[in-house]
């Protein structure tokens, strides 16, 4: 007899008596899109996919999940990159799957602010904000399919962090439900609250680890009338901070992006794309692309040009778009850099941050560093400068096809990148998370202290430990500490 068939089709039948028709997905083929994330390195099959329509659906199931054992996966889009929100396939696990739960609730332009259900796409919950001419300013690449909950349980970053913050920045507040199914009602939209803890902050960036995010209530801004938007060639990264240094200055908050491409990053999608064709005459170690926003009578576009005449020392060539349609154009010399980097196969992505005063240091010294340890590897360098998050991404050389050998470049180009990390005082995830994928260089790199403070926290609001087991924190039975 197979007792481990037996248990798992136990649990199957006891989830199904428990909750409503239409609730849960069983049969493999129907499962199937929610078992692996948008890179299709990490998959794994759960025992079964909850597709709640209320939070009440999730209040009852997680409430069964935590007084039978049963571990829980909190699922948004799949666009994250640290194998957190895909079923363990050595556990039985339950995909808690947001996507039925995509209303926008409510928008309110007087108290600038929105509320919207979990599993609503960030470029729906945009849409709602234009529609009353205001802005939700999370911005990033996948905002066409990632969901507002995943957003918070991975404080997402962007290319607007500069101006408007993460998401951690945006939330005014939150609707939970708890690993043993009760339900906090955090949501409101108040600027101002002092009454003791801020308990949202607990589940922004948990990774799905401390309960189930089933709606938000988010900050928006005034829609801008103007957006003007520029690339520009220069010779050093260290130039691309003096450039940044003075941006700040002189267009003070109106700047919204700040993005730092090198010259690598180009020629991939010079490469994608045979409508393309190089930005400028002459050809540049370094490009960033500037994005201003402002409303009102501000004359932006004078703004941006005065500010770039004046750095003609440092700016080797430049363009500002006539049109939105040209601005566009700039970011999609971005975009299709991102989408064609692997060159259609696996690559190591790294999302480190160092002090915005260290960024120039950190790239020379960890481009030097791969260099030495892989230089037949393809090392692709972009971020956001403005607040010191790099993507360091490593390409296997061509022809090396086995498995076994990319593993390993990668696992030692990780290293190489996050000794320089630790050198400049930065950390080894600015965005994506810990998840599964960084938990190990995690925990080598955490201070006891934090570390304790983290586990005290996970078991008083996952007393059972069903929630996200083995994500962002080690389970229990695998912690080393020796604590019960």
């Amino acid at each position: 007899m197979n007792v481990a068939g037996s248990a798992r089709e136990k649990k199957l039948a006891a989830l199904l008596a428990e909750l409503p028709a239409g609730l849960l997905l069983t049969a493999p083929e129907d499962m199937e899109r929610y078992t692996r994330d948008w890179t299709g390195d990490h998959h794994g099959l759960p025992l079964a996919v909850a597709r709640p329509r209320s939070t009440a659906d999730v209040s009852r199931l997680l409430a069964f999940c935590s007084q039978n054992g049963i571990g829980v996966v909190p699922q948004g889009g799949l666009t994250g990159l640290v194998g957190a929100a895909v079923a363990s396939t050595p556990r039985d696990e339950v995909v808690v799957s947001l996507d039925r739960m995509n209303r926008v609730r409510s928008v309110s332009p007087i108290d600038y602010a929105m509320v919207v259900e979990a599993g609503c796409i960030l470029e729906d919950a945009k849409a709602a904000a234009e529609a009353q001419d205001r802005i939700l300013p999370i911005t990033f690449g996948a905002q066409g399919s990632c969901r507002i909950g995943g957003n918070v349980a991975t404080n997402a970053g962007g290319f607007n962090v500069l101006r408007y913050g993460m998401t951690r920045d945006l939330v005014l507040g939150l609707e939970v439900v708890l690993s043993d199914g009760r339900v906090w009602n955090g949501l409101k939209l108040l600027r101002k609250d002092n009454r003791g803890y801020d308990l949202k902050q607990l589940f922004i960036g948990s990774e799905g680890t401390l309960g189930i995010v089933t709606a938000v209530s988010l900050k928006l801004f005034p829609k801008p009338s103007q957006i003007e938007t520029a690339l520009v060639g220069l010779r050093s990264v260290a130039d691309a901070m003096e450039l940044y240094a003075r941006a700040r200055r002189e267009c003070s908050d109106l700047l919204t992006a700040f993005e730092l491409i090198l010259r690598g990053g180009i020629e991939i999608a010079l490469a994608a794309r045979s409508d393309f064709r190089e930005p400028f005459e002459t050809v540049c170690p370094v490009y960033v692309l500037i994005e201003a926003s402002a409303g009102g009578r501000v004359d932006l576009r004078a703004i941006l040009e005065d500010f770039l005449i004046g750095a003609s020392d440092l700016v080797v060539d430049g363009a500002v778009a006539t049109s939105r349609a040209q601005a566009a154009q700039l970011w999609l010399l971005r975009e299709v850099m991102v989408e064609a980097q692997g060159r259609g196969g696996r690559y190591l992505r790294t999302d480190v941050s160092v002090p915005i005063s260290s960024l120039a240091g950190f790239v020379d010294d960890a481009l030097a560093a791969l260099s030495a340890s892989h230089p037949q590897a393809l090392a692709v360098t972009y971020g956001h400068v403005g607040d010191g998050n790099i993507h360091l991404n490593i390409v296997p050389p061509v022809g090396m096809g086995d498995p076994a050998d990319i593993e390993h470049l990668f696992h030692e180009a990780e290293m190489v990148i996050f000794d320089v990390v630790d050198r400049y005082d930065g950390s080894l995830s600015a965005e994506h998370g810990i998840g599964r994928v960084k938990q190990a260089a995690f925990l080598e790199r955490v201070d006891p202290v934090s570390l304790d403070l983290a586990f005290r926290i996970k078991r008083a609001l996952d007393p059972a430990a069903i929630m996200n087991i083995g994500r962002l924190l080690p389970s229990e039975e695998t912690d080393e500490r020796g604590d019960p």
